[in-house]
């Protein structure tokens, strides 16, 4: 890494147990057992306050897992190829598909998720583990295969400039979900929102402002934002193309007392 030219800088803001957003100018490597050929950084952790884990990683052309991720009783995860020329193998409770950006894949509790580089080309990937809250009548969630660019946008609450994908099926039998959302240019949620649900959100395209709590803070394509629970929440897009993100979702499960 060459010497700084100038001073540092960098653009996140971290708000322990309140919302965090992470650019890309002060991210890390980290060092986690059981891939290969894999660079790996933490996004989302329970030490920031977050109730679920989320990396970002490149996958070398010998990329793989050494170990299946997130095989735990308790843990469901979620994969997702980002971008890249690479394709992965993907393997999910003995089944095996090989995809190409936007595929993704769902894994129940206790299956977890294993890949391998299946062409030896690059490709940027996102990891999602969260705890896995049962249905009181259970009923139970399923694997799920997809790819992005296979589903057709909807409007979003009915507005014809802010646009959704659903990657997962809307059914009650999960307690998760993961969505695209994609807002054209002066595009923004309906109302500032506040709710119980976190949101783990990374930005691959555009930039926008988006309020967190009390503060107005410009975003752009590579931040990752965690929203806590009941943290004020709401985005206009500003640039001049689309602001993308994929965001995660815990859904469909009362509360405990």
């Amino acid at each position: 890494m060459p010497y700084p030219d100038g001073p540092l800088k960098n653009r996140s803001v971290v708000k322990h147990g309140n919302y965090a957003v992470l650019s890309n100018d002060g991210r890390v490597i980290n060092c986690v057992p059981g891939f290969a050929d894999c660079k790996l950084t933490i996004l989302a952790t329970p030490k920031m306050g977050a109730s679920f884990i989320q990396f970002i990683g490149t996958v070398g052309a010998e990329g793989r897992t050494t170990l299946t991720y997130a095989a735990q009783p308790h843990e469901e995860s979620f994969i997702y190829i980002l971008d890249g020329e690479g394709q992965l193998k993907l393997t999910v409770g003995g089944e095996s598909k090989v995809m190409g950006q936007g595929g993704y894949a769902y894994a129940t509790a206790g299956q977890g998720i294993a890949f391998e580089n299946a062409n030896g080309k690059e490709c940027r990937i996102l990891l999602y583990k969260q705890r896995y809250v049962p249905h009181p009548d259970g009923r139970k969630p399923f694997t799920v295969f997809g790819n992005t660019n296979e589903i057709e946008w909807q409007d979003y609450d009915g507005m014809s400039n802010v646009h959704l994908k659903d990657l997962l099926p809307i059914n009650e039998a999960f307690d998760m979900n993961m969505h695209i959302l994609s807002f054209d240019p002066a595009g923004c949620h309906p109302i500032i929102e506040t709710h119980v649900q976190e949101h783990g959100a990374y930005l691959y395209e555009g930039e926008g402002l988006y309020l967190l709590d009390t503060d107005w803070i410009h975003v752009q394509a590579e931040d990752f934002i965690w929203f806590g629970p009941f943290t004020k929440q709401a985005c206009y897009g500003t640039g001049r193309g689309p602001l993308t993100y994929i965001y995660s979702k815990d859904c469909n499960r009362d509360v405990e007392i």
